[in-house]
């Protein structure tokens, strides 16, 4: 007897597509939600590591004036561990070979400065910041900048390697490209480049006291003959007691201290930005499944389509089932059933299939691609209301072939 081919191959090679088509559009959402999540997630860590809880800031080019003296008065805050007031600047290094090589100078009280570092940041730099006086009094001296300066200096890494630098050689300093207004520096020691996520780093980079920098770059003092106390920096960054660090009354009351004593400059605590970043993930969030809607929608429409299809080619069998009193919504049961079985296959598709993408991109990606991807983050709440909400337009979607279903003409569909 010969035998009869299998019946309703096509029928199912259409739902295969289906989900095939679904798991593709799913697959999108994953992955933007996946990486936009791992990114706001690495930017929340670097703040909780960050070594310091509040932060000082002002509008203009080195807004923050009579730095010393702030730093002093906010350390007398009860909870404050460090105020480390930091000035950046870009500087030239004059090599052995009389080339001017531009640097990122960073001025720092460097006791101040090991005490609000992070542990990563702080793990890259020698046990002790070797910079002479570590509280940077000497050479300040109350602001006239008489003192004895220390003229040592930290480099980075790369700038070491680049021109074969090491520990206990000179290495020449200048605010401005005149080598006759240099000056003779001792290095101390060679600390690390950490590495970063979405921006460039500044490879090239050196540490030295606070007062040198300000002098070198006329942040010190200006007016007539001088006669001006800038003592100006970028930041003061604020660490408080251990004890304090992870409490949210603590940082807060610190923070309104900290506005009360210098209520012209912008103060943030690391809450306020975590929050931030918090606001900013849940807006990028709602952009990344609108983004996906397109493809969503496409999907379901065409898993829509597919039950459409199914009414049509089972149409005796549904004549026969109203006929003889099948009940209407055990009908809209089986479309519904049908619907969210093809939407589950296209959810554990769409979801293997969007790992599968972020590992491919955090392997063969290049630069910032490969970083970014490396930092994704599944979040499993946010997997299962996406598939929770993807199931709940499926069976939406199956409202359509139960209408069509359920119009059939029961006399023509037996005739």
């Amino acid at each position: 007897m010969r035998r009869r081919p299998r019946p309703l191959r096509h029928r199912r090679f259409q739902r295969a597509l289906a989900v095939v088509a679904l798991a593709t559009a799913v697959a999108l959402p994953v992955v933007l939600l996946s990486v936009g999540g791992g990114v706001a997630q690495h930017e929340l860590a670097s703040l909780a590591s960050s070594g310091f809880q509040i932060s000082l800031s002002a509008a203009g080019l080195h807004g923050i004036a009579n730095a010393h003296h702030l730093a002093r008065a906010i350390e007398r805050i009860p909870n404050v561990g460090a105020a480390s007031p930091i000035l950046s600047q870009a500087i030239d290094a004059i090599t052995a070979s009389h080339n001017f090589t531009p640097v990122l100078a960073e001025g720092v009280i460097p006791v101040a400065f090991l005490h609000t570092e992070g542990a990563t940041e702080r793990s890259l730099f020698p046990p002790t910041v070797a910079l002479g006086d570590p509280t940077d009094a000497v050479h300040f001296e109350n602001g006239t900048y008489a003192g004895t300066a220390s003229n040592e200096v930290l480099i980075s890494s790369p700038l070491a390697n680049a021109h074969g630098l090491r520990v206990g050689m000179a290495l020449d300093l200048a605010g401005t490209p005149n080598a006759t207004a240099a000056v003779a520096y001792n290095i101390t020691g060679i600390f690390g480049v950490p590495p970063t996520l979405l921006g460039p780093t500044a490879a090239f980079a050196i540490v030295l006291p606070l007062s040198n920098l300000q002098l070198m770059t006329g942040q010190a003092r200006g007016g007539a003959n001088g006669s001006v106390l800038l003592d100006a920096v970028d930041t003061v960054q604020v660490a408080l007691v251990p004890a304090a660090a992870t409490d949210p009354a603590a940082i807060h009351a610190v923070a309104g201290a900290i506005v009360a004593l210098a209520p012209y400059y912008g103060v943030s605590s690391q809450l306020e930005e975590a929050r931030s970043i918090r606001a900013a993930q849940g807006v990028l969030n709602g952009f990344y499944v609108a983004l996906s809607s397109v493809a969503l929608v496409v999907g379901l429409l065409f898993l829509t389509l597919v039950l459409v299809r199914k009414v049509e080619t089972e149409r005796p069998v549904i004549g026969i089932q109203r006929a003889i009193g099948v009940p209407a919504r055990q009908i809209a049961g089986g479309m519904a059933r049908e619907g969210l079985l093809l939407a589950a296959g296209g959810i554990v598709g769409g979801v293997i299939l969007g790992i599968v993408v972020v590992a491919l991109l955090a392997r063969y990606g290049g630069g910032t691609v490969a970083a970014v991807a490396s930092d994704a983050v599944y979040d499993p709440g946010t997997l299962i209301v996406l598939a929770l909400a993807i199931l709940g337009l499926a069976a939406l979607g199956s409202l359509v072939p139960t209408r069509v279903a359920l119009r059939l003409s029961i006399p023509e569909v037996l005739r």
